[in-house]
């Protein structure tokens, strides 16, 4: 057996950027963390080597491997012609909830497969290979924030420049200063699910719109901000920074926001949070505020929603577990 772990990412400041329509001509960037909060994939050799088994939210048994239903299984593995094994997945996470969950799981499922095939692939390629399963091969209309986050793990500025190139880069600040921002975080699940990709595809046609353009260059301003601000060990403006991210964020698409996220926002900031944002493309999911600690059981009463407990981590995508048989 294989086990691998991908965490899930939270994207503070800069996320639409990250389209091609966009740094292509301006240049993107995102500042965002993993969390420990993962998908994990286990894959064995199946009994019947004729046929290969899937295991996710629904279960699929096909001898064919261009009859798998599931979109990104079936690219994957036939890109990699792998068959007669078995692979079960299973998250910390709902899907559609902001968390990135499918650029995890396409990350994870690539280094999965090339783990079996004896095959070191470097972080990067990792990457860079989920980005053109999901956006080239399958069309999907995101960007590529999701996929490095994954891949690479941390605390991080990710840029995406002109060329299709990208580059990470760690935030590097003080182990007090890390501390502390992961302390005023908090984060809460609001029940409600999103198509993520309805939301994007607007988002995407929309760049073409001067006033869209200039929110996605205000945002990019305001990501590098919150990179100086935590740099300088300075989190004093982290709050305001997320605020000013969320009011832009919102106008770059409809059904970003509605009537019940707005109100549960306004409740926040006059509970004490300094700012915050809903997670990944927006309509539902997890909502994300800056909060001194002071304040938080004061916000969490007034909210009244699960609060989702996270920590920070560091490794990526990363191996679990090589059985000594399962090299192929």
């Amino acid at each position: 057996m294989i086990i691998t772990k991908t965490p899930f990412r939270v994207s503070f400041c800069g996320g639409g950027s990250d389209m091609a329509d966009f740094y292509r001509e301006h240049e993107g960037c995102v500042l965002s963390t993993t969390i420990n909060r993962y998908m994990y994939l286990m894959l064995h050799p199946y009994f019947d080597e004729h046929k290969t088994a899937l295991k996710y939210s629904q279960n699929e048994t096909v001898d064919d491997l261009m009859d798998i239903e599931h979109s990104i299984f079936r690219c994957v593995l036939n890109d990699m012609a792998v068959s007669g094994v078995e692979i079960t997945s299973t998250a910390d996470a709902p899907s559609g909830t902001g968390l990135g969950s499918s650029s995890s799981f396409t990350v994870g499922l690539l280094h999965t497969l090339y783990c079996y095939k004896g095959k070191y692939v470097s972080k990067e390629r990792l990457a860079s290979e989920a980005c053109s399963v999901e956006i080239e091969k399958l069309g999907s209309p995101i960007g590529k924030q999701d996929q490095y986050a994954a891949a690479f793990g941390g605390l991080n500025f990710i840029t995406f420049h002109k060329d299709d190139t990208v580059s990470v880069e760690p935030i590097i600040a003080r182990a007090g200063t890390i501390k502390e921002l992961q302390e005023n975080l908090v984060m809460f699940y609001t029940g409600l699910t999103h198509d993520a990709n309805k939301i994007l595809a607007e988002q995407k046609k929309n760049i073409s719109s001067e006033d869209k353009i200039r929110n996605l260059i205000e945002m990019c301003d305001l990501a590098r901000e919150m990179k100086c601000a935590l740099e300088c060990n300075n989190l004093s403006d982290f709050g305001r920074i997320l605020n000013e991210g969320w009011a832009r964020k919102k106008e770059l698409a409809g059904g970003i926001s509605n009537p019940v996220i707005d109100g549960l926002y306004d409740t926040a900031l006059k509970s004490g949070a300094l700012g915050g944002k809903l997670l990944g493309a927006g309509g539902g999911g997890f909502l994300l505020f800056y909060c001194p600690k002071a304040k938080q059981e004061q916000l969490k009463n007034r909210i009244r929603l699960n609060s989702f407990d996270f920590r920070f981590e560091h490794d990526g995508s990363s191996v679990v577990y090589i059985g000594d048989k399962y090299w192929r």
